[in-house]
C-alpha cells in the first residue's frame, strides 16, 4: 500500500490533493464517513461473535440433552426452539435451504408439455397458464422454485403427469444452507412474542 504524504489526501482517484485545498465539507464528510463506517466494523464482528457462540451453545445444549436427558430437540432439519423457564423468552435456530434443479427438471417439463398438449382439446386453459407461469424466469433468468414445486400440489392422476412430478421431485437439489438465530420476547396483554432485532432495518 502506498504511503500517502504528510499533508495530502487520496481522492477517489487515487491522486494526491493538498489537505489545505479540500473544502472543509468534504473534509468533514469524510471524517464521518469514516467513524460510521469503523462502528459498523465493530458492530458487525460483535454480531459475528454473538451468531457464533450462540450456534456453539445451542449445539452444545442439544448434545447435552440427548445425552443426560434422552431428549431429542430440533426438527429433520435442525430448527429447533428454547424457552425460558418463565416463557417469556424463546430462541429459535432455524436452518433454510436454497433449493435448485438438476437436469431432471427438463424431462419433466418435456413430460408436462406432452401431458399440455395433450389437454388441449379439454380446453384446461387454467392448468395451462398455470404451468406457463411456473416456468417462466424473473428479471434474473432465475425460476421460481415455489411455483415449480407448487405443480406438485395439483391433483392430476393422468400416468404421463405422476411420472412428470416424480422426475420434478428428482431433480431437486440443495443449492446452499443458511442458518438463523431469532431471539424473541413476550410482550404486552396478549402474550404474544415479538422478535427481538438483530439487522438495522429491524431496530
Amino acid at each position: 500500500m502506498n504511503t500517502i504524504p504528510q499533508g495530502y489526501r487520496a481522492d477517489a482517484k487515487g491522486r494526491l490533493i493538498p489537505i489545505d485545498t479540500i473544502k472543509p465539507v468534504d473534509l468533514a464528510r469524510d471524517e464521518l464517513v469514516q467513524e460510521i463506517v469503523q462502528r459498523a466494523r465493530t458492530t458487525s464482528a460483535t454480531l459475528a461473535e454473538f451468531k457464533t457462540q450462540t450456534f456453539a451453545d445451542i449445539g452444545a445444549f442439544i448434545d447435552l440433552s440427548a445425552e443426560r436427558y434422552d431428549a431429542k430437540l430440533g426438527g429433520a432439519k435442525g430448527n429447533v426452539s428454547l424457552v425460558s423457564f418463565d416463557g417469556r423468552y424463546k430462541v429459535q435456530r432455524a436452518i433454510q435451504d436454497t433449493l435448485t434443479f438438476d437436469e431432471g427438471l427438463q424431462a419433466a417439463k418435456a413430460l408436462i408439455d406432452e401431458c399440455v398438449q395433450a389437454w388441449t382439446a379439454d380446453a384446461r386453459s387454467e392448468i395451462r397458464a398455470l404451468i406457463n407461469d411456473a416456468f417462466n424466469v424473473d428479471k434474473e433468468g432465475n425460476i421460481s422454485t415455489g411455483r415449480i414445486l407448487g405443480l406438485r400440489r395439483l391433483d392430476i392422476q393422468d400416468e404421463k403427469w405422476l411420472r412428470a412430478m416424480a422426475a420434478l421431485s428428482d431433480s431437486v437439489r440443495v443449492q446452499c444452507s443458511k442458518s438463523y438465530i431469532r431471539v424473541y420476547e413476550r410482550v404486552g396483554d396478549t402474550g404474544e412474542y415479538r422478535a427481538i432485532p438483530l439487522d438495522i432495518a429491524g431496530v
